[in-house]
């Protein structure tokens, strides 16, 4: 079964949604686990911080580490929420992907997310990643 998304958008499927549509999403189906400002809990991590990302002084977050908004979308449509994986319809998936991106200042609140759109998202880090990969320890 081929159901992943690339970082050009080839796979995301029909749908879409806003800022203003994941809001009460994320709050009935995120925050318990993730805080509700995304702040991180002990259950999961920060998912909103908008500082830049800086190895060993910031936490990694989506808005200022992931390198692609179309793998936001593809970790939440496949992983979330926690207690029940590949839940979500994907209108949910565009729209807490929106609130997302919103809250860590990468789109503005009434950009409308959906697979024309996503893909066109510059992400703050997606720069430090390079290819071939640097690190001297991965072949």
């Amino acid at each position: 079964m081929n159901i992943d998304i690339r970082p050009d958008g080839q796979g995301l499927p029909p749908g879409g949604g806003t800022a203003a549509d994941g809001q009460p999403i994320y709050a009935a189906k995120c925050a318990a686990c993730h805080g509700p400002n995304g702040e991180g809990t002990p259950a999961a991590p920060r998912l909103v911080d908008p500082t830049k990302y800086q190895v060993g002084a910031t936490q990694p977050t989506v808005g200022n580490y992931w390198p692609y908004a179309t793998t936001v979308w593809d970790y939440i449509h496949r992983a979330m929420p926690f207690n029940a994986p590949g839940s979500l319809s994907n209108d949910e998936v565009y729209a807490l992907t929106a609130y997302l991106l919103a809250q860590n200042q990468v789109i503005g609140a009434n950009d409308r997310m959906d697979a024309q759109s996503l893909p066109q998202v510059k992400m703050p880090n997606q720069a430090a990643f390079t290819s071939p990969d640097p690190r001297p320890d991965v072949p």
